[in-house]
């Protein structure tokens, strides 16, 4: 029996490497594949971001980044096929903003679900949506690899959290992170913001020589220098 094509050697779109014994392929879209595992990873959707804008500060932003993320997610889906979904934490913004989705954009997602194992980790933001469907988990092992929202010190692990981004040639593009014992994934979702890649909350959790893989027509991946050309000179969310 044949092992399952990555999504490069099907597109060439993606960024293969091992982790830990692990194959993975790093989406143009911020989506991380595990071929051998048929699982199709995300982070950071935040769903419902403008909605809990809009509760907590009055400040109406347009209210299409769910369909957006969702319709982005439904692409993958389809090209990919996985016998797996994670959704690696912030899933949605808030709880509030789980509740008061839409019956159209709950009916999209309820697609995206049938026919497939779906899986929630509970992030800072929302401990996962407990009435969407789906097994909700604070982590989960994946061949040689642990899933969950937030690094730990333990290697071998993909987690989310930080969005991070990456600067180059004066534009910032959400990025993987990764090195010889951890990933950290972009935020997957269209309303969310960023870290800068060159950060101490970053740096600290990396050890030499990381790799960042640039999200965007091609996942692009560059060594993550010490000193990048005009870094963002805070590091901060943006």
């Amino acid at each position: 029996m044949h092992a399952p094509q990555s999504v490069k050697e099907q597109n060439m779109n993606g960024h293969d490497f091992i982790l830990c014994g692990t194959r993975c392929t790093a989406l143009p879209t911020g989506a991380l594949y595990l071929p051998d595992h048929g699982a199709l990873c995300v982070s950071d959707l935040h769903l419902g971001k403008s909605d809990r804008i809009a509760r907590r500060s009055g400040v109406m932003l347009p209210p299409y980044e769910v369909q957006v993320t969702l319709e982005k997610l439904q692409t993958d889906i389809d090209r990919i096929d996985p016998q797996t979904l994670i959704c690696l934490g912030d899933s949605f913004d808030d709880l509030d903003a789980a509740d008061s989705l839409q019956e159209d954009m709950r009916l999209l997602l309820t697609g995206l679900q049938a026919g497939r194992k779906w899986i929630w980790i509970e992030g800072n933001h929302d401990p996962g949506p407990v009435d969407l469907g789906g097994t909700h988990l604070a982590q989960i092992k994946i061949g040689t690899l642990t899933l969950r929202h937030i690094a730990t010190p333990e290697k071998a692990e993909i987690s989310g959290h930080y969005h991070p981004k990456h600067r180059v040639t004066g534009r910032s593009r959400p990025a993987f992170v990764y090195d010889q014992d951890r990933l950290i994934m972009p935020a997957y979702g269209a309303y969310t913001g960023g870290l800068a890649s060159h950060s101490p909350a970053l740096r600290s959790l990396l050890g030499p020589k990381p790799i960042a893989v640039l999200t965007g027509k091609r996942a692009i991946a560059v060594p993550l220098t010490e000193t990048p050309p005009q870094a963002h000179p805070r590091g901060m969310f943006y």
